[in-house]
C-alpha cells in the first residue's frame, strides 16, 4: 500500500527583520506564490497544504490551488517553541509523510524539490530526509577553534566538512514528526544543496541577495 504523501507550508503575520517578508514583491511575486507554484508541480503528493494565522496569505494559497489551515494565534506568536508548532502543524494534515517546505528557500529548484520527494521514498536505512549545505569555514567557540588547529593553520578546501541544516526541504513520517516535535528524524539522509540552492531569506540582506539571483539566473523562466 503506497504512503500518502503532502507538502505543507507554514507562513505567518508577524516576521520582524524583513516586515510581509512572505507576501512582499518578489521578482513580480512573491516568496509564498513562488513556494506554493513550486509544490504544486511536484508529482507524487496527495496535496500542498498551506497553514497559517493570516487570511490574506491563506487567500493567495487558496487561489493559487492549496489546501489552506487557519492557524490558531497561540500557534503564530514569537514566543511559541516550534517543538509545538510541529506538532500543532502535524496533528492537522491528512496523510502518512511530510514535506515540509520553508517559503524563505525561493532559489531551490523544481527538480531539486522532485529529486528530494523521489529519494525519500526510496530510503533505506533511514527515518527522514533533510536539506544540507556545506560549511567549510574557520569556526571558533568561547575562545576556541571547533575545527583546525591554529598552530598549523590549514587552506579553508582541508578543513573538515561540516554540513548545516538550512530547511529549504525536510521529509519525515507524520507520526515522527509528532513524536520527535521537530522535523529531523532519529537518522536523517543528509540532501545536499549547493550555494546558490541553499540560500535561507532571514534578513534584509538575504533578501536583496536571492531576489538578485532569482532574475539573474532565471527561475522565472522555471529553471
Amino acid at each position: 500500500m503506497s504512503r500518502k504523501i503532502a507538502a505543507l507550508i507554514a507562513v505567518r503575520e508577524g516576521s520582524k527583520r524583513v516586515v510581509d517578508k512572505n507576501i512582499r514583491p518578489f521578482c513580480d511575486s512573491s516568496l509564498l506564490e513562488i513556494k506554493v507554484r513550486q509544490a504544486l508541480q511536484i508529482e507524487g503528493l496527495s496535496e500542498v497544504v498551506v497553514s497559517s494565522d493570516s487570511d490574506k496569505m491563506l487567500g493567495i494559497a487558496s487561489n493559487l490551488g492549496a489546501t489552506t489551515l487557519k492557524r490558531p494565534d497561540e500557534y503564530a506568536t514569537d514566543s511559541v517553541p516550534m517543538s509545538g508548532v510541529y506538532v500543532h502543524l502535524a496533528n492537522n494534515i491528512d496523510c502518512d509523510d511530510v514535506v515540509y517546505l520553508h517559503v524563505t528557500s525561493p532559489l531551490l529548484l523544481t527538480q531539486t524539490l522532485q529529486e528530494c520527494v523521489d529519494t525519500y521514498k526510496g530510503l533505506e536505512g533511514y527515518d527522514s530526509l533533510a536539506t544540507v549545505h556545506r560549511v567549510q569555514e574557520y569556526l571558533w567557540y568561547n575562545g576556541k577553534p571547533l575545527n583546525y588547529d591554529p598552530t598549523n593553520h590549514p587552506r579553508s578546501q582541508d578543513l573538515p566538512e561540516i554540513c548545516a541544516l538550512n530547511f529549504a526541504v525536510n521529509i519525515i513520517p507524520r507520526d515522527l514528526m509528532i513524536d520527535r516535535r521537530n522535523l529531523v528524524g532519529n537518522n536523517f539522509y543528509p540532501f545536499r544543496l549547493d550555494e546558490v540552492e541553499s540560500i535561507d531569506v532571514d534578513s534584509k540582506v538575504d533578501f536583496i541577495k536571492a531576489e538578485f539571483l532569482y532574475e539573474m539566473l532565471n527561475f522565472n523562466q522555471g529553471a
